[in-house]
């Protein structure tokens, strides 16, 4: 596909291709399709003024000559729109680039029909599924619920997944986008949709632009029980600071199926943190772990087997155990999260340059 250098769509691509989730090229274009889609040729020229650190609406006019007025109406419509993102501190409001994943995709949650399902799966399985494992750095970790975690494990804070809940400030919940995309395909599956959480200044940002509702602690703790059931995975970005949970499962999510549908190694996208346990004596091989594991990584002989170089430690073989003779337990050669975005951001930025030299 030609592309002109003035075009916005195109400058608004290779902008956001430099982000460390970047968005590549393909041969078929589809990428331009989407940004033509989501954004106006306008709002694709004034995105690319922004960068990833939150910017005031006077520094971004200071910096690219424009006026204040115009840029601070034009923003903040975009930032209702899912394009850009908007945060509020002390009593200031910022905006800084929101990047294809997690950003512009998840934002469009709202918006999503059948054309823009279709543009979104052609360019995961052209370009997006490569470019979310091509550093090396997995963005997402995998928390088990507390219950399933051994009780003599000694746990970091952000190794509870519902004392952390307990801890926001204030948290938010939507559909989730990738089932979203997958039902509008007919391709969808029956599991629980209402199940994306998101936590302090993500979920402002949801709350206040209508992608969201807010709720309380005791209700999102409720929302990861009830997907734990359903044989969910609970995954976050792969940082210690907790802004979302993902409740994942293996036929729809971004960065599960590149494990379950293209047996990708998990690394690549979830950062395994625990790893299962189980208890031979205890075991009395019903199989119900075996049909629950989302991955594969369970075999039944004259009692269950992991494969823990597979396992994501999800702990949802754990959870129906009837006999409790599963526990998850902090794997001895685990990649601790890092502690904020920006620092796992750099991460797969370098990861990505460290790969281009290799090739």
């Amino acid at each position: 596909m030609n592309e002109s250098k003035n075009d916005p769509y195109t400058k608004l691509r290779k902008f956001l291709d430099k982000l460390p989730l970047g968005f590549p090229k393909t041969s078929s274009g589809i990428e331009i399709d989407i940004l033509k889609a989501l954004f106006s040729e306008e709002e694709a020229e004034i995105a690319t003024f922004l960068n990833p650190i939150p910017l005031t609406v006077k520094q971004i006019a200071r910096k690219h000559d424009i006026d204040k007025k115009y840029l601070k109406e034009k923003l903040y419509s975009m930032s209702k729109k899912g394009l850009i993102f908007r945060i509020r501190r002390d009593g200031q409001i910022y905006y800084n680039t929101a990047p294809f994943m997690i950003g512009l995709y998840e934002y469009s949650v709202k918006k999503i029909d059948k054309n823009l399902a279709k543009l979104f799966n052609q360019y995961y399985n052209e370009a997006y599924m490569e470019e979310l494992g091509a550093s090396g750095v997995p963005g997402f970790k995998v928390i088990p619920i507390e219950e399933n975690i051994d009780s003599t494990t000694t746990l970091y804070p952000y190794h509870r997944l519902k004392e952390s809940i307990k801890e926001a400030r204030v948290i938010s919940v939507t559909d989730c986008i990738c089932r979203k995309e997958t039902r509008l395909l007919g391709e969808g599956c029956d599991y629980p949709l209402e199940t994306c959480l998101s936590f302090g200044a993500a979920a402002e940002y949801y709350i206040e632009n209508g992608l969201g509702r807010k709720i309380s602690a005791e209700e999102a703790i409720e929302i990861v029980e009830k997907a734990d059931e359903a044989g969910l995975v609970h995954a976050g970005a792969n940082t210690t600071h907790l802004s979302n949970i993902c409740n994942c499962c293996p036929c729809c999510c971004a960065s599960m199926k590149g494990i379950t549908k293209y047996g990708l190694d998990k690394h690549r996208f979830l950062n395994a943190l625990f790893v299962s346990s189980f208890n031979s004596d205890l075991c009395i091989s019903c199989g119900q772990c075996v049909e629950r594991c989302p991955i594969n990584a369970i075999s039944l002989t004259e009692y269950a087997i992991i494969d823990g170089e597979r396992c994501i430690g999800c702990g949802l073989c754990a959870s129906v155990c009837p006999e409790n003779a599963i526990n998850m337990e902090l794997r001895e050669d685990r990649e601790e999260p890092y502690e904020r975005v920006l620092a796992l951001g750099k991460a797969i930025y370098q990861g990505k340059e460290k790969k281009k030299v290799r090739d």
